[in-house]
């Protein structure tokens, strides 16, 4: 009754549908790999962006004991000046729902030390001047005091992300790469900050500050639920498609049982017609 399923097509389709449950099982454990990865993150930021601001000294000083990834969303205190001929924008950014980019300016530290990329801001695409400084999102003068974000440099993910051109001056970015703008700025301390509050207050009504990430878990437990219900269909229904080709196959008498009167024996090839006498 089920002598097609050993057929070479059918083997295939057995194969594809194993790679098929295999694959989607593989997705649903990625996503609540990813949904771990959120819960820490919104853990992370709940807990170090209630911090008192540290001054950026002990902020170096936490660095020489603890990685930078401990210390993610930490507020720390900067005090300096922007200086615009360095800045560059971050494209292909979202804010509620508009598209826009980041705006990137480094800040010359009183402190003397290598300067500190501070993302200042959300601006919307409507905003084309792309030459530091960049019209209409001028930081204050002068000196000021900026209290942000620790943040860790940006790196491509996967193999399908934008790279920059890796020789040159670029006034866009695709990510706030700090390797890749102290390349044509110069030193920078190996973190950037996004800006939650400075003293003065910027008078660019273009520019939005930028706010943590919302601490939802997103969709990823849902997605992967739907993996694993599509796995356990393909691995029920398979089956059940199986029983009812080899009953139409049995109706339509394609896989006639041998009768009692029909024996084969096993390994002889079809029965002769009797020669007649």
């Amino acid at each position: 009754m089920y002598a097609f399923t050993r057929r070479p097509r059918w083997i295939l389709s057995h194969l594809l549908v194993v790679v098929l449950m295999v694959t989607m099982i593989f997705l649903g454990f990625w996503q609540l790999h990813r949904l771990a990865e959120k819960q820490e993150r919104n853990a992370l930021a709940a807990e170090n962006s209630q911090r008192e601001p540290v001054t950026l000294a002990a902020l170096l000083d936490e660095l020489r004991t603890r990685p930078l990834s401990e210390l993610q969303y930490t507020p720390v205190e900067l005090r300096g000046t922007y200086d615009t001929l360095g800045e560059v924008a971050v494209r292909n950014r979202t804010l509620n729902g508009a598209p826009g980019r980041w705006i990137v300016t480094p800040l010359t530290t009183i402190d003397g030390g290598p300067a500190v990329a501070v993302m200042r801001g959300f601006v919307p695409q409507s905003v084309d001047d792309l030459t530091p400084p960049i019209d209409g999102v001028e930081p204050p003068a002068g000196e000021v005091r900026v209290v942000g974000y620790v943040q860790p440099t940006q790196t491509k993910s996967g193999v399908f992300g934008v790279t920059d051109p890796a020789d040159g001056t670029l006034s866009e970015l695709s990510r706030v790469d700090v390797g890749r703008l102290a390349q044509q700025y110069g030193a920078l301390e190996p973190f950037w900050v996004q800006l939650r509050e400075q003293d003065p207050p910027s008078s660019a009504n273009a520019m939005t500050a930028v706010p943590l990430p919302p601490d939802d878990e997103g969709s990823h437990r849902g997605y992967a639920v739907q993996w694993f219900i599509f796995a356990t269909i393909a691995g029920g229904g398979y089956p059940l498609i199986l029983r009812r080709v080899a009953r139409n196959r049995l109706i339509d008498g394609g896989d006639q049982p041998a009768s009692s009167t029909d024996e084969v024996v096993a390994g002889a090839g079809p029965a002769e017609e009797p020669l007649d006498a």
